[in-house]
């Protein structure tokens, strides 16, 4: 296993569909094996494919609630079905969210409190999960990442602009740029 560099907004895998894995290969289980190590040395709660630059439907995650219960595990070539979204504004509060493909910044966007997933594992099993709050932003979050779709790509037009700014001042969106969990000083 080794941790993996993750790629930063401007990457082109971040920014196109993933294609389907078609089969569980050795290198896929060593792919999700890697992303696993990556993911925990970030700190992340879920990290895609192509965030470590595989354009693979493939993401991992990891959670513990409130109530410590921990909640980890891996999907392949996932299908999302969401809630429709509560109108309104999202709480800066409650409902603000990182990415380890822009570090370094929380912005409020407003996603579904619901969501029902199904995939596979790397057994080749079918996995269905079925989740409120945090996991299933989680899902969301990197559902989209599966899609070339980033968080910021969907805030608003005022923190689009701030996102879009600090991008620029850090000399990110442009292809090749990335940050290595464990080594670089970034705080994602």
């Amino acid at each position: 296993m080794a941790v993996l560099p993750i790629r930063i907004m401007g990457d082109p895998v971040l920014h196109a569909p993933a294609a389907r894995v078609d089969e569980i290969t050795d290198e896929v289980r060593a792919l999700v094996a890697d992303m696993f190590e990556t993911m925990d040395a970030a700190p992340g709660v879920g990290l895609a494919a192509p965030q470590v630059g595989v354009g693979l439907r493939i993401f991992t995650y990891t959670y513990e609630d409130d109530e410590g219960q921990p909640w980890r595990g891996v999907v392949i070539n996932p299908e999302l079905w969401i809630r429709p979204m509560e109108p309104g504004y999202p709480d800066p509060d409650e409902e603000s969210e990182g990415c380890l493909s822009f570090p370094g910044e929380r912005f409020p966007l407003r996603r579904s409190e619901a969501a029902l997933l199904t995939g596979t594992d790397l057994d080749g099993h079918a996995v269905r999960i079925e989740v409120t709050g945090w996991r299933a932003r989680i899902l969301q979050h990197e559902f989209d990442h599966l899609d070339g779709i980033l968080y910021v790509d969907r805030l608003d037009e005022e923190d689009g602009r701030v996102a879009a700014k600090i991008a620029k001042k850090r000399k990110w969106g442009k292809p090749g740029i990335s940050w290595m969990p464990g080594v670089d000083d970034i705080d994602a």
